[in-house]
């Protein structure tokens, strides 16, 4: 086999371009990276980065283009055969199997066995030594998947990728469902490979941390190579622009609301996944942020309030209608909307269309004698994806087809469509870009304007700061404390999040 080039980086993508039906994902796209370096790969959802990184895994093949791996070529025929060659991918929607335990997840086919027989011991070792690397000994490798929050999970999945001891680690929105804490030691985790020469491919829409962990970057747009470069040399506001194509001016756009009546009271409220009582009250025309550690105890309360999860002790109080009481169904009819945190498990049926999506929480405007009327459908629909800017061929396009940014707008249109006046918002931004996230602060805003109210919650302190009215600290499933955004900054949040007491 002929060497690419005497001295060669140790990855080299060149002129690689990937069309799916009449979309073009990757025209003629270049792409290096060299020994123990970080390389941040940039764009919008719909860029062209999942494409690029599925075809470097083997899971996808290019139309056309070149891949050179420590100077020769290679042309992955599968996802394990990239895996052997020391490419190791942890992907933004987690894929894990909740059925088996964290230790069978970890471990899933790089069994260690001896004479027909599985080396459990030392498959175990290995799996507490990973986990005691990204300083995570709490969870424990006896414990299935399903069980453990979305968080646990994408730690659990970054455990996955480096128990591979892999040269080259594709980390795809890593930190979306970590902590501010959990992301600090992922960086430290990031140094200690480099140090071990280990490459990192980094995608993220955190363009602060961007700026912290990268040394170089490539900027994608609709398909194409826009700039490549130094991270140092370039500002945030630099890369902003060059993936958007403009100037964004303003991130956290106000738009002018005023809160009235209380639409919601919660009395002593606590769920069975709720380790404590909440007391909190939501205005007509207010967003209410929630911030805290990740299992601090804001989504289980979302959960007890939309009567996902039962109420043990306590009440809330709709519009004055005080319950303890109330099925998901119901809380819709009171007017609640809620947004999970697990798009892919809870937030969409992903293999429906997306106008099967948008309004499978209200058929009621098409039914017409136990039938639906698909043509009046189809045309509420089309309204409702000009209102939110959903970037989609036709409504009946398979929502599993659609980028990160795009899904997240259609199960936050369905809201809209279901005539929610109450908004529970679970992590609404995590994993889409910052075009998309300013068009969701935008639009929550307007929300706010015209009297909806908005319950929030986020682990990215800048939005909380930039859009809410309120903000509420979460510790270990206590409301710690609740004042006016005003009167908080990062640093007081932190120090509420991790101590449980006032900042």
């Amino acid at each position: 086999m002929i060497q690419h080039r005497s001295n060669p980086s140790l990855l080299r993508m060149e002129g690689v371009s990937k069309r799916f039906g009449a979309t073009c994902a990757l025209d003629n796209v270049d792409l290096e990276l060299q020994k123990g370096e970080v390389h941040a790969l940039l764009g919008e959802n719909g860029a062209g980065k999942s494409t690029l990184v599925k075809i470097l895994s083997g899971a996808v093949r290019p139309d056309s283009g070149t891949i050179f791996l420590e100077g020769y070529p290679f042309s992955p025929s599968s996802p394990l055969d990239s895996r052997k060659h020391g490419i190791s991918m942890i992907y933004q929607e987690l894929n894990l199997a909740p059925h088996l335990t964290v230790e069978e997840n970890i471990m899933l086919g790089r069994e260690m066995h001896r004479g027909g027989f599985i080396r459990q011991k030392e498959m175990r070792n290995k799996v507490r030594k990973v986990l005691e690397l990204i300083r995570h000994t709490e969870i424990s490798p006896n414990l299935q998947v399903k069980k453990l929050s979305v968080g646990a999970r994408q730690v659990v999945e970054i455990a996955r990728a480096l128990v591979e001891e892999a040269k080259i680690l594709v980390m795809d929105e890593p930190t979306s469902s970590l902590s501010q804490e959990d992301c600090e030691i992922l960086f430290q985790i990031i140094k200690r490979l480099k140090t071990q020469g280990v490459s990192i491919i980094y995608i993220s829409h955190f363009l602060e941390e961007v700026q912290k962990v990268a040394d170089r970057h490539t900027v994608l747009r609709d398909g194409k190579k826009i700039h490549s470069g130094n991270t140092s040399e370039v500002s945030l506001e630099d890369l902003i622009q060059m993936m958007v194509g403009r100037k964004i001016v303003d991130m956290f756009p106000k738009i002018p609301h005023e809160t009235g009546d209380v639409v919601l009271c919660l009395d002593g409220l606590k769920g069975k996944r709720m380790q404590a009582e909440v007391d909190l009250s939501l205005r007509h025309g207010e967003i209410l942020g929630l911030a805290g550690l990740i299992g601090a105890g804001r989504t289980e309360t979302l959960r007890t309030i939309f009567g996902l999860d039962a109420v043990e002790k306590g009440s809330l109080t709709v519009r004055e209608i005080r319950t303890s009481k109330g099925a998901p169904w119901t809380r819709i009819r009171q007017g609640m909307g809620f947004l999970s945190e697990d798009r892919q498990n809870e937030g969409l049926a992903s293999s429906l269309s997306t106008v099967d999506n948008l309004t499978l929480s209200n058929f009621s405007p098409y039914r017409s004698f136990g039938f639906l009327r698909l043509k009046k459908r189809r045309k509420a629909v089309g309204d409702y994806i000009k209102q939110v800017n959903i970037k989609v061929q036709d409504s009946n396009q398979p929502v599993f087809s659609l980028s990160g940014g795009n899904q997240q707008k259609v199960a936050l249109a369905r809201l809209l469509h279901q005539k929610a006046d109450i908004f529970l918002l679970d992590e609404p931004t995590r994993g889409i870009d910052v075009v998309s996230k300013s068009q969701i602060y935008e639009w929550m805003g307007q929300l706010a304007s015209n009297g909806k109210a908005i319950i929030f919650v986020s682990s990215y302190l800048p939005e909380l700061l930039g859009i809410c009215d309120k903000i509420a600290v979460f510790h270990r499933g206590r409301l710690v404390d609740m004042r006016l955004t005003c009167e908080w900054d990062a640093q007081s949040i932190m120090t509420a999040a991790t101590l449980g007491r006032p900042g």
